[in-house]
This record gives C-alpha cells, structure tokens and sequence, in this order.
C-alpha cells in the first residue's frame, strides 16, 4: 500500500511538470521599418502564448528606450502543428495588429500577418535565450 501511495505522489509530481513550447523564451526581432528590433520574451498566458517586448535597440543596436516595453507584440498564439503558430502581432512601427503566421524552425521564426487583406512579412527572428 505504501509503494502505491508513493507512485501515486510521483505521478502528480510529473504531470506537473510539462515540456515548455519550443516557442517560448527570447527571440530578437528582425529590424523593423524603421531599422528598430528588440527583444521578445514568449510565455504562456492562460493557454496561448504571448510575447512581451523586454528591450528595444536602434539601427546601430544600441538599446533605446520605447512606449512599447513591456507590450504583449505577440498574442493569442496557439501551435497548429508542424512548427507553424497563429494569432496576433503587434507592429510598433506602424501601430497596427496583424494576424499572424509564426514558423519555427530550430532557432529561427518567420513572422508574417495581414490586417484588412494587407499583409506584410515581419522577417526572421532569432532565437537568443
């Protein structure tokens, strides 16, 4: 009786412990129109992820301040499967949310989003952490 209550408590220990979205951690932007990038940390948020801006660099990489800090750039994303995400991203350059296209592959995220019928391609992140 005891080894069950002790495989028991190991079970609930592990199920706890689930493997993290191999989108999730930091990833820098490809520059924007304006030759600006940053730093997105993705996290769960409910059962989606969303990626906050952390930090923001010029075109020469030095960082500069920015309203966006701490702004959800990517939301309401769930894995479709394959390596391919869907929801939303935020554009700071232009102020616009896109519906959003993420593929993964390995350490690298081609972003791209349509709002209204335009679309436009938000490069290649880079995963850094």
């Amino acid at each position: 009786m005891r080894k069950l209550a002790w495989a028991a408590l190991a079970l609930v220990a592990l199920a706890g412990t689930a493997a993290a979205d191999p989108l999730e951690g930091v990833w820098r932007t490809a520059p924007d129109d304006n030759g600006n990038s940053g730093l997105i940390q993705v996290a769960p948020c409910g059962a989606q992820l969303c990626g906050q801006l952390v930090k923001a660099f010029g075109p020469d990489g030095s960082e500069i301040g920015s309203p966006n800090l701490g702004r959800n750039i990517i939301s309401e994303t769930v894995a479709k499967g394959g390596g391919e995400y869907r929801g939303k991203v935020f554009a700071p350059d232009n102020g616009k949310t896109y519906s959003s296209k993420l593929v993964l592959s390995g350490d690298r995220l081609s972003v791209s989003g349509c709002v209204l019928g335009f679309c436009r391609e938000g490069g290649v992140w880079q995963k850094v952490q």
